[in-house]
């Protein structure tokens, strides 16, 4: 199959660039003019320039293209406070690729995100049929879109599924943007660590290998997919990467160990084959390799 994907050159993107063709797929992939494509070169057939809210650069995209995979998102526009371009970016740009990807099997990187007030009837259970209640403008962006994916079935019977990361840890291309870096980099300095709280971990791997399984997968649209691996606190981050670092580090280990919800995945590995758990120790392996390049 030949897949269009859009933000191919980023961390998320590059993962899933190079799953596809282990997989046998040939990629289009649509970049900016300022994205590093060499890390991408080996895997990508085709690249057209631009981005998913351009009308000329979008048609191009699509051309030959059996399956569309967007994971693009423009943080910047956030980042600066400009509602406007983020809802004319993310939102409408997102919503008008759906719309023009037509009959082709759409899948969207959506994000955890779209979860954040977690009803008590959920009992700290949430599983994919849970409505969403997000808590950000990111997590709203991304529920909406969801939204529209669930019209496109319902409308025109396009194939459609949502695959909802956490935090994303692995070896990003771009080494400082990987999580445990700025941990790696304290402590290297004999700095005490501090943070307290924690979060859910997927490794980058697993949501590639999980978006590759859902193409021509008859039990994957519609259909959403919440991709969660892990609760780690910042505190075990710290803790792994002290060890692995061989320093004694002063770590605020005062955070709750387990978390309040957890995500179920039985969906995930019963349809797409992928068992999310590597845990814990699939953190320390990402650590040594950080560690490694630096």
């Amino acid at each position: 199959m030949h897949i269009a994907l859009t933000g191919a050159s980023g961390f998320i993107g590059s993962y899933i660039a190079k799953k596809a063709v282990e997989h046998g797929h040939s990629v289009t992939a649509l970049v900016r003019e300022s994205s590093d494509r060499g890390h991408i070169e080996p895997f990508v057939s085709t690249f057209v320039t631009g981005t998913h809210d351009e009308p000329a650069a979008r048609e191009k995209f699509l051309e030959n293209a059996d399956i569309v995979i967007h994971n693009s998102f423009d943080w910047d526009a956030l980042k600066n406070g400009n509602l406007d371009s983020h809802l004319k970016g993310n939102l409408q740009g997102s919503i008008n690729l759906l719309e023009a990807s037509d009959q082709r099997h759409f899948i969207y990187i959506s994000s955890i995100a779209v979860h954040h007030h977690m009803h008590p009837k959920w009992e700290g259970n949430v599983e994919e049929s849970h409505p969403t209640r997000p808590g950000s403008l990111y997590g709203a962006c991304k529920a909406s879109v969801e939204a529209h994916l669930w019209a496109a079935n319902a409308s025109r019977r396009q194939p459609v599924t949502a695959m909802r990361p956490c935090a994303v840890y692995g070896v990003d291309p771009n080494l400082k943007r990987s999580i445990g870096w700025p941990v790696i980099e304290l402590l290297k300095a004999n700095k005490p660590y501090t943070k307290t709280g924690g979060g859910k971990f997927v490794h980058v791997e697993d949501v590639a290998e999980a978006t590759i399984a859902a193409i021509q997968n008859p039990l994957a649209s519609p259909a959403v997919y919440n991709l969660v691996d892990c609760y780690a606190r910042w505190a075990d981050w710290a803790t792994i990467i002290a060890d692995e670092l061989g320093v004694e580090a002063e770590i605020d280990l005062s955070s709750p160990p387990l978390p309040q919800n957890s995500f179920d995945t039985t969906n995930v590995n019963r349809d797409l084959g992928v068992k999310l758990n590597r845990g814990l120790d699939g953190i320390r392996l990402e650590i040594k390799k950080l560690i490694d390049h630096i």
